[in-house]
């Protein structure tokens, strides 16, 4: 076995990639990269039926928007079809396998026997050592594995321990059906084998298929490769996670204005943990990384602990940086579009100008983009209910005041218009808050918007004061 290690990804493109996925690929991407090794991807896409190109698109999407880059090309298991017959074929010449032909009929007449008995449901082994010249003429046979009769298979694994399979459970499965397709069971061993997997880390849903397919890289005398079952996740009730919960797929959380950063974070501490570290950036997730601290238990997902995180790595994202992440997302956010379409470089500058101030009242892109609007408004701007009832005919009066004392400064500046502001609220005897609020309507067309004065700062002094005098006029 090689000294490097290599860890795979391997979806089913049957539909989009969804959040235990993405950690699976998560924990394998920093595996990989904490050992200095590679991580590969493999499409299982065997199943014609269920498997379309735009799920797969949609799953190299997903892998690129969170960062999880791979090694090579995508390798597509149905293309490997050939390579598995092959290997099928040289287990029965090994003795280690052989060919079944029994039909659908007497399978289930073998089953039923069994369930009447009280036994679970399997193949007797009917074919097991007879000859293949007692063939019945017309039926095309399945190779089936030589499960071992007695004793037990142990999988020796990195989170759960040694786990114990007694070989009377496992059966002769099939590795080949009757049509020549090879089943998962065997696909996964030779694409794992012929692609140098040295690590497993998957589902724990996938334990028992780890005692199979262990049977088939012994007979082929193949070195099994590590393996570590991860446990799923789970919704915050501790049931099954399903949509209600956040088993979306990862477009879903670009959507919903996460950082892919943010949700690299999040997805690590779904099941594995250093010490209390919460907030950790991917250079400290590949340094502090190993498989054999992953949790036994099932972790919870919770979208307020997500929302949360996002906005801690949203604050503490240099303005430029954020900005950027920003503009990229704007396609996938609702209105975003029309938003990206208004951008040229003076609005690049406001947005960068606005950042400090928009991303301590943010915790998602989608909450950013809230809180721009008011840099793409246009004159007159239309006002929200809370505003337009805040604009009475006291606050126009203060509005205009205020726009001559304003219009007089040379210096346009949050500190040097705070200082107007301030001036004016101690002359008229009124809080800030009284002022302020007026403004940030006049201004923003809402009640809510970052810091008044940054909001001045960032519209410069001729849109401001226009929009001042728009709404001190306004009937």
């Amino acid at each position: 076995m090689t000294d490097t290690v290599i860890t795979r990804f391997a979806p089913s493109p049957t539909g989009f990639l969804h959040i235990g996925g993405a950690r699976t690929a998560l924990f394998n991407w920093l595996y990989a990269r904490h050992t200095g090794g590679k991580m590969l991807l493999r499409i299982e896409d065997t199943d014609r039926q269920r498997s379309t190109p735009a799920a797969t698109a949609a799953i190299l999407d997903g892998l690129s928007w969170l960062g999880l880059n791979w090694e090579g090309e995508p390798i597509s298991q149905y293309a490997r079809a050939e390579r598995h017959r092959e290997v099928a074929k040289e287990l029965v010449e090994r003795g280690e396998a052989y060919y079944c032909y029994c039909t659908p009929e007497e399978i289930e007449t073998m089953r039923e026997k069994a369930r009447q008995k009280g036994l679970p449901p399997r193949y007797d082994g009917t074919w097991r050592d007879r000859d293949p010249s007692e063939a019945p003429a017309g039926v095309r046979p399945v190779i089936r594995i030589k499960a071992p009769l007695e004793g037990e298979t142990v999988v020796y694994d990195k989170v759960q321990g040694e786990v114990r399979f007694p070989n009377k459970d496992l059966d002769d499965f099939i590795i080949l059906r009757s049509d020549g397709s090879p089943t998962y069971m065997h696909a996964v061993v030779v694409d794992d084998h012929d692609m140098g997997i040295t690590h497993i880390i998957r589902g724990d849903d996938h334990l028992t298929n780890a005692a199979r397919q262990t049977l088939i890289y012994k007979a082929m005398g193949w070195d099994v490769p590590v393996m570590a079952h991860v446990p799923l996740i789970h919704g915050p009730d501790g049931a099954k996670l399903s949509k209600r919960h956040g088993a979306l797929g990862v477009e879903a959380y670009r959507a919903m204005g996460y950082l892919p950063a943010a949700m690299r974070n999040y997805l690590a501490r779904l099941g594995w943990s250093h010490g209390d570290d919460e907030v950790m950036t991917s250079e400290q997730m590949i340094d502090w990384f190993d498989i054999e601290d992953i949790n036994k238990s099932a972790a919870r997902f919770d979208f307020q602990k997500l929302e949360a995180l996002n906005g801690v790595h949203i604050r503490r994202m240099d303005d430029q940086d954020l900005l950027d992440v920003f503009l990229e997302t704007l396609p996938y956010l609702e209105g975003g579009q029309r938003v990206l379409d208004l951008i040229d470089d003076r609005r690049k500058a406001q947005l960068v100008a606005a950042m400090p101030g928009l991303k301590e009242r943010a915790k998602t892109l989608v909450e950013l983009l809230n809180g721009v609007g008011f840099i793409f408004s246009m004159r007159p701007l239309v006002l929200d209910e809370k505003a337009a009832a805040l604009l009475d005919e006291e606050a126009r009066l203060t509005l205009a005041e205020l726009a001559g004392s304003l219009a007089a400064l040379t210096d346009w500046s949050a500190e040097s218009t705070e200082a107007v502001v301030r001036s004016y609220a101690e002359q008229t005897g009124r809080k800030l808050g009284k002022i302020a609020q007026p403004l940030r309507a006049a201004l923003t067309g809402r009640t809510t918007s970052p810091g008044i004065f940054d909001v001045l700062t960032v519209l410069g002094k001729e849109e401001a004061l226009a929009r001042i005098e728009d709404q001190a006029a306004r009937d």
